[in-house]
Formats: C-alpha cells, sequence, structure tokens
C-alpha cells in the first residue's frame, strides 16, 4: 500500500509540476489555428468563441489525461470553414492553418529554453530550481506536442501540411483517410512506431535547444 501512495504522490507531483506546460501548450496551440483562420478570413473560430485564452473552450478531457498520464494527447479541434478564406485558397490557407499550432509550440519551447538556461545561473535557490522544473517540462511538453502534431496522418497538423504541399490527386488522398485516421495512428500509437519517431525527433530539437530530457 505504501509503495502505491508513493507512486500515486510521485505522480501527482509531476502533473502538477508539468501542468503550466500542457496548459500552455494545448490552449496556445488551437489559439494559433484559430487566429491564423480568422486572419485568412474565416470567422468560424471566433463565432465558436475559441479566440480566446481561457483553457476550457478548448480542452478536450480525454486528451488533456492521456497527455497527463503518457506525454501526448490533444485539445479540442478548432473548427475552420476554408470556403470562407479570403486570403488565399482551401489547399494553401489549410496548410497554413495547420502549421500554426505546431510552430506556436516550437516557439513556447524555445521561450522555455532561454528561461531555463537564465535561471541556470542562480545557484543555492529552492524557488529557481522549482521554477527551472518548470520550464523543463514546458519545452519537454511543447516539443512533444510539436512533433507529435506533426504526423502526417489525419486528423493531425502534419496531414493537411503534407496536403498543402501535395499536387491535387496527393492531397485529395490525403484527405480520403480522414474516416480512418483514428485507426491508423491507434495502430502507429500501439506498436510504439510513433514512439521511435518521436523521441529522437524531441531528441533532437531538446539538443538544439541545450535543455536536457528527462
Amino acid at each position: 500500500m505504501s509503495q502505491i501512495i508513493n507512486d500515486f504522490s510521485g505522480w501527482l507531483l509531476t502533473f502538477l509540476i508539468s501542468l503550466p506546460g500542457i496548459l500552455l501548450g494545448l490552449v496556445l496551440h488551437e489559439y494559433a489555428h484559430g487566429r491564423v483562420a480568422d486572419w485568412l478570413g474565416d470567422p468560424t473560430p471566433y463565432e465558436q468563441g475559441r479566440l480566446t485564452l481561457n483553457p476550457l473552450p478548448h480542452i478536450d478531457w480525454l486528451g488533456f489525461l492521456m497527455i497527463a498520464l503518457f506525454r501526448f494527447g490533444w485539445a479540442k479541434p478548432v473548427e475552420v470553414n476554408p470556403y470562407r478564406f479570403q486570403r488565399m485558397d482551401m489547399k494553401k490557407g489549410m496548410m497554413l492553418v495547420s502549421l500554426a499550432g505546431p510552430i506556436m509550440n516550437l516557439i513556447l519551447a524555445s521561450i522555455g529554453a532561454v528561461i531555463f538556461h537564465a535561471l541556470s545561473g542562480i545557484q543555492g535557490s529552492d524557488w529557481a530550481t522549482w521554477l527551472q522544473l518548470i520550464v523543463l517540462w514546458l519545452v519537454y511538453i511543447n516539443l512533444i506536442l510539436a512533433v507529435f502534431n506533426l504526423i502526417p496522418v489525419p486528423p493531425l497538423d502534419g496531414s493537411k501540411i503534407l496536403a498543402g504541399v501535395l499536387p491535387d490527386a496527393g492531397a485529395r488522398f490525403i484527405y480520403s483517410l480522414e474516416p480512418y485516421g483514428f485507426v491508423i495512428l491507434l495502430l502507429l500509437i500501439m506498436t510504439n512506431i510513433t514512439g521511435q519517431i518521436l523521441f529522437p525527433v524531441v531528441q533532437l530539437f531538446a539538443g538544439i535547444l541545450g535543455v536536457p530530457l528527462f
């Protein structure tokens, strides 16, 4: 029983330390999608109340639990209507909207890395050590969100980014996979193919930012 309590308390502490990174990563990822869609002329995210930094409209509780437990998950997707784009065609517009989320996560990870290095110069301070741990999780979570969402399997952002650079026939094929995307993604996760792709790339980005991984 004591081991179970210790394991739970350890998980709870880790969860609380990683919570700022989870919330910032999920919320700003979706906010970035909505903001770019709005800039392109589609008011759908605004009409649905998604152009907000309030976490509640963005949180999918299952995806939130997944990222808390397994370090990858999802938020409630921002709905976009590409037929309302005015600044560019639907294909390129969707590619730009999809890129916005992972780019936001990479920006957050980079900001976290800068803060981490700034705190490294503060010696013998408990608050600096705890804050450094919090921003390290912010970097880690946002790198995972960025890389995971770039996997080119629907409904992940990578599929729409890939569709944006492929010829029309290739883009139609990518979009035709959407009804099966969740099953494909689940198989990739269960066979650990996503992990074999995900963590080396996350490690590469962490090395570029000069931060250690857990």
